[in-house]
């Protein structure tokens, strides 16, 4: 089994870690197995741990998802020191309350021409592309056809109508090269891989990769642990972490949580949540076993807490390869 180094000491730049889940749905195993790991490495450290809720993208927030969320972190023994219930220095930590602070970040940008507007459709983007498509979350490659417009030409664009969203100049041989926990070294050439992407959408919904960053760097988060299906969108960040004049965090990309036909698990799919496993007896005790078994941070079969997870654990490193993860 390949197998990574531990993590390394961090003492000397206290540790401040995070979970960032956003209400479009209830917490499946693979977020809370997320959520779990985050707590873990963060509290193994004598960290702090914030919880922050990404409702940015309004209309596809579930009402009463955010407090379900926060009921489901609390069952399973996962506490913050940060968050939307409790307040704290950085507040606040729901999105949706954050604009006026992406604003002022986008301006930053702006303001030294490194953001364009792009009038293209998301049909035109995929029938222009340059790449080939990087994956459902990604989107096609960006072939820069609005990044050198002139100002009659975007004058003409909006005399039709047509609302731009804003693209962030990448460099043409820009390599982002960085030390994952998990992955290791992991190296990109944006252009080629992304191109100028995606920092405010046309619908003025500021984009995912653009408000992460903005509240990481706000909130000092120092240690980002999240799914590795977000692996190839670092680079963007880093990128976006330097223009801005902020710190770039560590980062660890955990393996994925699999169902039984080896498909990624997702809210769109109700895939497994708490409220059935809580219907059968599950207790908070069998599912962090369960949950650390998956990871072989425990042995298979294991009931503990999470606070005696922190307890027993021993820095022992994540198995790279993604994991299956059926419940019995």
């Amino acid at each position: 089994m390949s197998m990574v180094g531990a993590m390394p000491d961090l003492t000397a730049n206290p540790v401040r870690g995070r979970f960032a889940p956003s209400p479009t749905g209830a917490l499946h195993l693979g977020n809370l197995r997320t959520a779990l790991l985050a707590w873990l490495f963060a509290r193994t450290q004598y960290g702090r741990f914030v919880l922050r809720i990404e409702d940015i993208d309004r209309p596809r927030v579930r009402a009463g998802a955010a407090q379900q969320m926060l009921d489901d972190l609390h069952w399973l023994g996962l506490d913050w020191d940060e968050g939307p219930d409790c307040g704290g220095p950085y507040a606040p930590y729901t999105q949706s309350e954050r604009l006026a602070i992406y604003r002022h970040a986008l301006h930053q940008l702006r303001a030294v021409n490194l953001v364009y507007p792009c009038y293209c459709s998301r049909a035109e983007v995929a029938n222009t592309a340059s790449a080939p498509q990087q994956g459902a979350s990604d989107g096609p490659h960006y072939a820069g056809t609005c990044r050198d417009l002139t100002e009659a030409q975007r004058r003409e664009h909006e005399a039709r109508g047509r609302r731009p969203a804003l693209r962030f100049r990448v460099e043409e041989e820009r390599v982002v090269s960085f030390n994952d926990l998990v992955q290791g070294v992991t190296t990109q050439h944006v252009q080629q891989v992304a191109g100028d992407f995606i920092v405010c959408r046309s619908d003025g919904i500021f984009a995912y990769q653009f408000a992460v960053v903005v509240d990481d760097a706000l909130m000092h988060i120092n240690q980002v642990v999240r799914g590795n299906d977000l692996l190839t969108s670092t680079a963007r960040q880093v990128l976006l972490y330097e223009a801005l004049g902020f710190h770039t965090p560590t980062f660890a990309h955990v393996p994925l949580l699999l169902d039984e036909q080896g498909k990624r698990l997702s809210k769109r799919a109700q895939s497994t949540g708490l409220a059935p496993l809580r219907d059968r007896g599950i207790t908070p005790e069998q599912l962090v076993g369960e949950l650390a078994a998956s990871c072989a941070l425990v042995n298979k079969g294991e009931r503990l807490s999470a606070n005696t997870l922190v307890e027993t654990y021993r820095r022992r490193a994540l198995p790279l390869q993604k994991t299956r993860f059926p419940l019995h």
